[in-house]
């Protein structure tokens, strides 16, 4: 069956290069990404986990873990770290996944059932539609999901802002408008009435339409 947003995301139990995992339990009370590639030594991915690696202090402040998952054995993943970090400049301390029974991708739906059972004899083309990011709340729920094509390299820059964004909105009844960054205006919700919203911010918002009422970023 196919994942949507709100779906549980499935837990599973795995080998990673930080010792064996069960997911959610490994998830906690915090918020996660799990993102996902087609084979190691691929050199789009070895970008991505290099900058993700840079990147990572940014998530933890938010309360969030890292933790990748590629089609291959972990063994594979240790030689992949020494690239990456040699290339990008970043050494990989979130856990990678070993999914060499193709178990946590046909899990995620991002493999066929009939993908067989063993990375042995694949090649990244056939793993292709092993691309994707998951943003997972504490309470386990997909909160996101982004998949890429194996030439374009994925923005970890805007997964950080939908974090903000999800984390803003989970907590305070706004939304976030098109292209929003952190300190910048949100939009009340039109559940919230105009008279709520007066005890919420007695400093006011802005009426664009009677539908759209902006103010300043809550604390």
């Amino acid at each position: 069956m196919k994942m949507k947003i709100n779906d549980i995301a499935p837990d599973f139990e795995a080998a990673t290069t930080q010792g064996p995992i069960c997911f959610h339990e490994w998830l906690g009370n915090s918020w996660g990404v799990l993102f996902s590639h087609p084979k190691d030594f691929t050199p789009v991915c070895t970008t991505e986990l290099g900058y993700l690696a840079g990147l990572q202090p940014e998530f933890e402040k938010r309360n969030c873990k890292i933790i990748g998952l590629s089609v291959d054995p972990v063994a594979n993943h240790g030689k992949w770290a020494e690239d990456i970090e040699k290339s990008q400049g970043h050494a990989v301390n979130y856990p990678m996944i070993g999914d060499s029974d193709l178990n946590v991708a046909k899990l995620y739906n991002m493999l066929p059932a009939e993908a067989g059972d063993t990375c042995a004899g694949r090649t990244a083309a056939n793993n292709a539609t092993v691309r994707t990011v998951f943003v997972i709340g504490p309470d386990k729920k997909i909160k996101l999901m982004l998949s890429y094509p194996m030439t374009t390299g994925r923005n970890f820059d805007e997964v950080l802002r939908v974090l903000d964004s999800m984390q803003l909105t989970a907590t305070h009844q706004v939304a976030t408008p098109v292209n929003w960054k952190q300190g910048e205006d949100v939009i009340i919700v039109p559940a919230v009435s105009d008279e709520d919203a007066r005890q919420k911010y007695p400093n006011g918002w802005t009426t664009v339409l009677p539908y759209l009422r902006v103010v300043a970023q809550p604390c």
